[in-house]
């Protein structure tokens, strides 16, 4: 009996630093979060925002070292995570180097696309160190968080920010898994309330809305909370979309023609 609890409390002792060395992964993305709030400008009431980098810039190594924490988790582990745990991780992973991406050559840029070329793409350099392996920004978005059957969510559109003006609103928090529903119904109303980039347009008839849902508009017929079309999906939102009554209720019965608005690559910055 005595060995037997002499081999447990070795067996103790030695797991004792490994599970030091080993964390477990902060779900509530504190780090991330306090960068965010002090560097992210929010504008007309969440409709839009605007990024510091220079104050990013000034705490890169914080960035970094949030970037470092997602690095650690391996895929099993990540395997192991619920679906909005999963799904938080990775939209945060997403922005989070995007914003380093950025900083690799700002303030000499006015643009994303000033980090691509006529060939290449900024968002296909494996940049990303997570789970394990090198991965891309685009394998983030297309491979991962809208690979079918993974999340089949389209409002994760309103959550990743691609640093430009045109994109929806860099959160000034971190998604986090609690309250991961609640957030991107936020970010999806935010964005669809922005007459700049979402609205009816009296003068020609038409609902006038974001080159996002062109490129991703079948990620709008997936069905999500009873979206089985971009029309429909939109009619949820007729609220934000027109003021006259008449005109909302034309989208809300999805007889609104639907005509798509240029984008804005423009840095998203405060300057």
């Amino acid at each position: 009996m005595i060995h037997r609890r002499h081999l447990l409390l070795a067996a103790l002792v030695a797991a004792a630093p490994a599970s030091r060395a080993q964390p477990a992964f902060d779900h509530t993305h504190a780090a991330w979060t306090a960068l965010l709030k002090k560097h992210v400008v929010v504008l007309r009431g969440g409709q839009a925002s605007q990024v510091r980098y220079a104050g990013f810039a000034a705490e890169r190594e914080a960035l970094k070292a949030y970037l470092a924490a997602l690095a650690a988790p391996t895929r099993a582990t990540f395997d192991g995570w619920s679906a909005p745990q999963r799904m938080a991780f990775l939209i945060n992973a997403y922005n989070a180097h995007t914003i380093e991406l950025i900083l690799t050559r700002y303030p000499k840029l006015a643009s994303i696309k000033d980090l691509g070329s006529f060939l290449s793409s900024p968002w296909k350099p494996k940049i990303v160190n997570v789970l394990g392996t090198q991965i891309s920004l685009d394998d983030i978005e297309h491979e991962m968080l809208r690979k079918r059957g993974a999340f089949d969510d389209p409002r994760v559109h309103f959550a990743v920010n691609c640093a430009s003006i045109g994109c929806p609103a860099l959160r000034e928090e971190a998604f986090t898994a609690d309250r991961l529903d609640a957030q991107l119904d936020e970010q999806a109303a935010r964005f669809l309330s922005d007459r700049s980039r979402n609205r009816w347009n009296a003068a020609n008839g038409k609902l006038e809305v974001s080159k996002i849902f062109d490129w991703f508009g079948e990620d709008f017929r997936l069905g999500h909370k009873g979206a089985t079309s971009l029309a429909v999906f939109l009619a949820k939102h007729a609220d934000r979309l027109a003021d006259a009554p008449a005109d909302r209720e034309r989208i809300r019965a999805g007889q609104a023609p639907i005509a798509f608005l240029d984008y804005d690559w423009a840095l998203n910055d405060t300057k």
